[in-house]
């Protein structure tokens, strides 16, 4: 999928955010199939003629719209955890973040499913999105087994695969299908257990 460069001038790039948080609004709305050219730039309160500036495609400014989530729910901002805290409450923090910013973009992530379906390319999009999250984990995990936090005969590439996955479905199954318990402290002590005791974390103050 081509992707236009972003634009230099802090007046282009107001416009362009304008554009994909009003595109936002329209896919969250009535869908990708039925979102409009027309009803993302009525929401933007600009012309035809400023979306094609931009983007060229429907696909391009949803592409953007699902880059911007996917941003939020890597970078979702934690607490200052001081060291003595140790690796659980870190693993606890990180997991509430994302679980945080997941409830937050959970239409656009069932969007994502949906699309990455019948479109070859968000299927690629999605995909590089996970890498993204499991080589970050994997960074973590290697790092607790260097301190002698984890063990270390664990793969630290697979564990942070399985590991990711078993935390981005679960949140993909409350959040953006609605099945499953709802308590968000539920979710978090379950999923931080989980990451405890797979990587055998050894200290847990």
């Amino acid at each position: 999928m081509n992707v236009r460069d972003l634009p230099t001038t802090p007046r282009g790039r107001r416009t362009r955010e304008s554009l994909v948080a009003a595109a936002r609004v329209v896919f969250e709305r009535d869908g990708f199939l039925n979102a409009r050219l027309v009803d993302i730039t009525a929401e933007a309160s600009c012309s035809i003629g400023t979306f094609y500036t931009y983007f060229e495609t429907k696909e391009q400014i949803f592409a953007a719209v699902i880059e911007a989530a996917r941003h939020d729910m890597l970078h979702p901002g934690m607490p200052h955890l001081a060291d003595e805290e140790g690796p659980a409450a870190v693993i606890e923090a990180s997991n509430r973040a994302y679980l945080l910013a997941y409830q937050r973009n959970a239409k656009l992530m069932w969007l994502m499913q949906q699309v990455s379906m019948i479109d070859p390319e968000f299927e690629k999009l999605r995909a590089r999105s996970a890498m993204r999250f499991g080589e970050r984990n994997m960074r973590r995990i290697k790092l607790l087994q260097e301190k002698g936090l984890a063990d270390p005969s664990i793969d630290a590439e697979l564990a942070a695969r399985a590991l990711s996955l078993m935390v981005s479905r679960i949140a993909f199954e409350v959040f953006a299908l609605g099945e499953g318990p709802r308590d968000l402290e539920d979710l978090v002590e379950t999923c931080t257990k989980l990451w405890v005791n797979g990587l055998k974390i050894t200290s847990l103050n």
